[in-house]
């Protein structure tokens, strides 16, 4: 048979399900000519992949323009609906090196896209900004099929099992991000974090020795930094990052107390709102306008943290704010919510946001979140 006009990948030949598969190194300049993602407005069940989120792609393309020299993308998986062979670098060789050599495709072919669709989309927006990186390849692996529905079961298939790593795992592993290494610095030098930090989860089991989850602590200090992801962090920062953690670790006599295995962390989050996420984001938010407004002195302003009652059962205090129905909850209007509360306890202002907000409380008018734990 013909096959006219054809690409030719380097290609090793696999087996699955009685099926032969092939994984092939693609040109990603290649990869943006031949995989075309069609957009049109379909229902589910009659496309092979889910639709674009375009938001998504700003930011991977960033990640390889500005990671030009480590940046990593797991293979793409593909469809072919179309025939192909497959012809053998060395036709003698015994089974293991036959299964080494060329895959065909006629470019009549088409291609879709079962896993990758938006690496394939941030390429693209890369080779804009940086053309030479046409020359780099990309591992992908190819199914022959014939037809809409092995795709769509493909897609299936391929995204049933995926879990996406937790937050603090996240963070954990994150060198890229100088939050991210912050966040891990002061896990291990604050006293009140240091061995109270899970790592790993993102939120805590009732018998866990755990006081804090790396990712509150990441959150907690960008929002006293009044960071976003990526930006850099100053020796400045930092050094005010672990001040301010610290002293309020001696502040809040519970954290001193755990971190001196004095008291179960357990024990504490059983019965403190301060053991929770929503309120060391919330102390990281009041120590951001605190620290804006008392530069020099801002720790002098600390000491009437040591008068609140912290129980979870001070319900006129904390109900509709760190917790709904007697559930802690972390959305974010209960963050905020909170830190209002213990700004006007340090005497701060309000912004003319948070007013609102705290006015649309008080008043009954905020829409009732789900608790979340």
């Amino acid at each position: 048979m013909s096959y006219g006009f054809t690409y030719t990948f380097p290609a090793l030949k696999g087996t699955q399900a009685g099926q032969e598969y092939y994984v092939a190194m693609c040109p990603l300049n290649l990869l943006a000519k031949i995989f075309l993602f069609d957009e049109a407005i379909l229902p589910p069940e009659l496309r092979a992949q889910r639709t674009l989120n375009h938001a998504r792609i700003p930011d991977i393309a960033r990640y390889i323009v500005e990671n030009r020299n480590d940046y990593a993308f797991s293979a793409i998986t593909a469809s072919i609906d179309g025939e192909v062979r497959f012809e053998p670098a060395n036709k003698e060789a015994d089974k293991g090196e036959y299964d080494v050599g060329f895959l065909v495709v006629p470019m009549s072919a088409h291609f879709v896209i079962n896993d990758g669709q938006h690496r394939r989309a941030a390429i693209e927006a890369a080779l804009e900004e940086q053309p030479d990186l046409g020359d780099e390849t990309i591992a992908v692996v190819f199914y022959v099929d014939a037809g809409l529905r092995r795709s769509q079961q493909l897609f299936a298939d391929l995204n049933k099992h995926a879990i996406r790593p937790t937050q603090s795992l996240g963070i954990v592993y994150d060198y890229r991000d100088p939050l991210a290494g912050l966040a891990r610095e002061l896990a291990e030098r604050v006293f009140c974090f240091k061995g109270l930090t899970e790592m790993e989860k993102t939120t805590i089991s009732n018998r866990s020795v755990k006081l804090f989850t790396l990712s509150g602590i990441y959150q907690a200090t960008t929002a006293l930094l009044n960071k976003r992801k990526n930006e850099k962090v100053s020796d400045e920062e930092l050094d005010l990052a672990f001040r301010f953690w610290t002293e309020l670790g001696h502040i809040i006599p519970e954290w001193e107390l755990a971190a001196n295995r004095k008291i179960s962390s357990a024990e504490l989050r059983r019965n403190f709102v301060h053991a929770h996420s929503v309120v060391l984001h919330a102390l990281g938010l009041v120590g951001c306008a605190l620290i804006h407004e008392h530069p020099q002195d801002w720790q002098a302003y600390l000491n009437p943290l040591k008068d609140v009652d912290w129980r979870r059962s001070n319900s006129a205090m904390w109900e509709g704010r760190a917790m709904i129905g007697g559930q802690m909850s972390k959305v974010q209007q209960n963050v905020q919510l909170t830190a209002n509360l213990l700004k006007a306890t340090l005497g701060l202002s309000l912004t003319p946001e948070e007013a609102k907000l705290e006015e649309g409380h008080k008043q009954g008018m905020l829409t009732t979140p789900s608790p979340l734990v």
